[in-house]
């Protein structure tokens, strides 16, 4: 059975007075069917609403659409229960990442077969090499890949990288390239590591990844800075528009100290919230990118 999602309007006023308006809204629902009264619930409960009077839902109709908020199964964590989630791509030999950059060359240095030359009999290991720039599958950006006098990877503090509280605000569908801080202004990004989904990493591996991409503004880089995100992420070829030389996204939050994590997948297997995100690269002196195993552990 397909999953379903209700489409609606509604109109709430408040019992203090005022009231607010909502078109064309969608909200996931377990099985065919959603009554207005249920519906009216979880519009309250989802926008946090209070001294609400009436609502008036209008033009509601069930469509045949993907839930945005499932929780798919993960990898068992340790021993507690929870779920590793991976949100990275693969690296293999020969892809691209990025136009204009070289794919990665992987080999073996040497192989199993090789190896016995210099171990016992039975015993054998491999070795591999790869040769590949820094931007390359999923990657970080710390300060220095902006600013030559920037945190680098090797101090780049983990505080910044490891365990932290997730939040990922989905913007599959939206009709804009170009994200406004607006965006975010009903999530408290404060100390989050702030992901945005917007589906772009389904083009993945397609040329159509390369064209088109949506991206933030600096207004949004400039929100999610002020109001203390730790770390942003986006599942989308750059988090800034490409389309020039500029670019103020990375500008923003670099100068900040708020690394940046490209190219992320598989955001519609997490939650919007309740989760810690992991992007740590190698300590490497002296560069400023390297590629993240990238993933969310879910208690």
């Amino acid at each position: 059975m397909s999953e379903k999602r209700v489409a609606f309007d509604f109109e709430i006023e408040f019992s203090n007075g005022g009231g607010i308006q909502g078109q064309g809204f969608r909200l996931d629902i377990d099985g065919d069917s959603i009554d207005d009264a249920e519906l009216a619930s979880c519009i309250i409960r989802d926008m946090n609403l209070l001294m609400v009077g009436e609502v008036r839902i209008l033009n509601k109709k069930v469509i045949a659409e993907a839930h945005k908020r499932r929780v798919m199964e993960g990898e068992t964590h340790g021993d507690t229960g929870s779920r590793a989630v991976d949100l990275s791509h693969s690296i293999v030999n020969g892809m691209m990442t990025y136009k204009g950059l070289p794919a990665p060359m992987i080999c073996d240095h040497f192989s199993h077969e090789q190896s016995r030359a210099y171990y016992d009999d039975g015993t054998e290991f491999q070795i591999g090499r790869i040769d590949m720039v820094a931007n390359t599958g999923t990657y970080l950006d710390t300060p220095y890949h902006r600013y030559r006098t920037g945190a680098d990877l090797e101090d780049t503090p983990l505080t910044r990288l490891s365990s932290l509280p997730g939040l990922v605000v989905r913007l599959r569908g939206y009709l804009e390239r170009a994200i406004g801080w607006s965006n975010f202004a009903a999530h408290d990004v404060a100390g989050k590591a702030v992901l945005v989904e917007t589906g772009w990493s389904d083009h993945w591996g397609r040329e159509a990844y390369f064209e088109g991409h949506p991206y933030l503004t600096e207004e949004a880089a400039e929100y999610l800075r002020d109001k203390g995100a730790v770390l942003v992420g986006i599942d989308s070829l750059n988090i800034d528009d490409t389309a020039g030389g500029g670019r103020p996204v990375h500008s923003v939050l670099l100068e900040s100290g708020v690394p940046i994590v490209e190219h992320l997948t598989n955001l519609s297997s997490i939650p919007d919230a309740g989760f810690r995100f992991f992007a740590v690269p190698p300590k490497v002196r002296g560069m400023g990118t390297f590629p993240v195993r990238a993933h969310a552990i879910l208690a």
